[in-house]
């Protein structure tokens, strides 16, 4: 596909995204701008010049359907359930997501996150800053170690096997639990969610969301991993059922939870705010300036490589076979 100017091509994006992402897109195309993904905002004929989204909110079949020049929607983030994929698949429509990029911040954060739940780093800190050291002595012990734990990892994609590296070196073994089993691991693979939380004492969730998902770790699975056991969520807030794992912290199914995703971000419920067993994180996992910077760069590669003929960088799986159009 020749294209004469990339500044002739509308890329819609809704409501928020990061800067540097928005400065690339306003200096390669014509960006046009609305405060969320509702096609009411548009008028029809600025409907049909669409011919890219960008960005990092719910893209559902209906706004995919409401504008008919729609040939990508770019993605910031690795995770894409928000965007319905199968259905812009049916409609031609590539996505793309933000891969790779955010691998190993995300891995740091995971154990950043397992050592504040374990060793319950930021209630000490907290003591010391509170004057507590000083009048009463020091911080108790914890309850909690990594030494002697065996990890189950809940979705061994890109993010969980940078997460098994770093618990290898901390000396912890690893299983995990996938669809399938991974090509060319060594890791002991369980068939089942449930089989694995049975055979370990720390679960990673690394899973993505969507209808598949939903709520997978539930009470059954809590108290599969027993009163030793360290929840720890990096992934989709929807793959747990919260309610669950609120009543697990507090009755001591579980012995602690380190969440950094929920449900209904930002909206944390109270019976996890009140867990002084959780240790709970504003979803922070890719946030670092260096990190949303490079996932910045990278979709607005994937929207100037697939204007340019040239494809999609880091197309998602259910519209690979979608091609560019001429």
């Amino acid at each position: 596909m020749t294209v004469a100017s990339t500044k002739d091509i509308a890329i819609l994006i809704p409501g928020r995204l990061h800067e540097h992402a928005v400065a690339r897109i306003e200096a390669a195309f014509d960006a046009i701008r609305i405060e969320r993904a509702d096609a009411s905002l548009l008028p029809e004929g600025e409907r049909a010049r669409i011919r890219g989204i960008a960005g990092m909110t719910r893209i559902d079949a209906a706004f995919i359907d409401a504008l008919p020049a729609l040939e990508i929607i770019a993605n910031f983030g690795v995770g894409y359930d928000a965007v319905d994929a199968a259905h812009a698949a049916s409609k031609g429509v590539m996505v793309t997501n933000t891969p790779d990029v955010l691998t190993e911040e995300v891995a740091d954060t995971a154990l950043g996150l397992l050592l504040n739940t374990v060793r319950e780093l930021p209630k000490a800190e907290r003591w010391l800053r509170d004057g507590k050291w000083r009048r009463t002595g020091a911080y108790p012990f914890t309850r909690g170690t990594l030494r002697g734990r065996k990890a189950g990892i809940f979705g061994l994609g890109r993010i969980g096997l940078a997460i098994a590296r770093r618990l290898e070196a901390f000396g912890l073994s690893i299983a995990y639990h996938n669809r399938n089993p991974v090509a060319g691991v060594d890791y002991a693979y369980h068939p089942t969610l449930l089989d694995l939380a049975r055979n370990v004492d720390t679960l990673i969730s690394v899973a993505p969301g969507g209808t598949a998902t939903d709520k997978a770790v539930n009470a059954q699975i809590l108290a599969a991993l027993g009163p030793e056991g360290v929840f720890v969520n990096i992934g989709r807030g929807s793959t747990v059922d919260e309610d669950a794992l609120a009543a697990a912290l507090a009755d001591g199914t579980i012995l602690a939870a380190g969440l950094d995703v929920f449900a209904d971000e930002p909206n944390v419920p109270e019976a996890l705010l009140r867990a002084e067993n959780a240790s709970l994180l504003p979803h922070v996992g890719s946030a670092s300036q260096h990190t949303r910077r490079a996932m910045a760069d990278l979709l607005a590669d994937n929207l100037e490589g697939w204007f340019a003929g040239r494809g999609a960088l880091t197309p998602v799986a259910e519209t690979r076979a979608v091609a560019v159009r001429h």
